[in-house]
């Protein structure tokens, strides 16, 4: 089983459709898909501005749960995970969404697992806050500490998402070069850059010690730089100077 179809994204007292949509969309990006509104006080009940912020995570949307109080809409979970910025002598225990993740998805394979959201205006209240049994606080800039809603929704799934290990990078599929095939690229490049003037045989050595080092570890400076440049411009001489050469059979 996926933990992440365990984590249910619980909004409190949410004000604005449109940050409800938003929360859906980056749900959506991070794979996961239940939405629970507890006790929202939106001005839009027709979600119009929320359908139109979901763009393709509507289904999130139209699949959403509401409850009456916080309390019915955490009663199943296993562990509710308060959001929160404020500070004080009972959110002391905070930890960031990075540090909570592993915990929290190992949680989500015995049962649901809520990670509530606070209203736009005021977050969470003390009395939801004690009813928490983690506390996570998003690291920001001590200059500005509040962050939109649907932003902090995106973090915190983020997190869950990259320690969930569902994501898998794209890898190259060709296999790694032998010594042997690089050592036969390396002497037909020196053949070519004599044959098109770039160097002659006494700057030979030299000069392949700077190509081995950029087909070794990319362009990184300035003398990396100049030495592909050269290849390049002085390529571009031979083909419009010099006899064309027979095609390889």
């Amino acid at each position: 089983m996926n933990p992440l179809d365990n984590i249910r994204i619980v909004l409190v007292g949410t004000l604005y459709s449109g940050n409800v949509g938003s929360c859906c969309r980056a749900m959506a990006n991070m794979g996961i898909s239940k939405l629970r509104l507890a006790a929202p006080d939106i001005q839009d009940p027709d979600f119009r501005e929320a359908v139109k912020l979901a763009v393709h995570a509507t289904d999130i949307l139209d699949a959403r749960e509401t409850f009456t109080t916080f309390e019915e809409a955490v009663a199943d979970c296993v562990a509710v995970a308060g959001t929160t910025a404020r500070g004080g002598l009972y959110r002391q225990h905070v930890k960031t969404p990075r540090e909570t993740a592993p915990e929290l998805l190992e949680l989500a394979a015995q049962g649901p697992v809520a990670i509530v959201f606070g209203r736009e205006d005021k977050g969470l209240l003390n009395e939801e806050v004690a009813q928490c049994t983690h506390l996570v606080r998003i690291p920001v800039a001590e200059g500005y500490t509040s962050i939109n809603l649907s932003q902090a929704v995106m973090i915190t799934a983020y997190e869950l998402f990259a320690a969930s290990g569902v994501y898998v990078p794209p890898h190259e599929k060709a296999p790694l070069a032998p010594q042997g095939q690089k050592e036969q690229m390396y002497a037909q490049w020196r053949d070519m850059l004599q044959t098109i003037g770039f160097m002659d045989d006494k700057q030979s050595d030299h000069m392949m010690q700077g190509i081995h080092r950029v087909f070794s570890r990319g362009v990184r400076t300035r003398d990396d730089a100049a030495i592909m440049l050269g290849v390049a411009r002085q390529a571009r001489w031979a083909a419009a100077n010099l006899p064309a050469a027979p095609r390889e059979s």
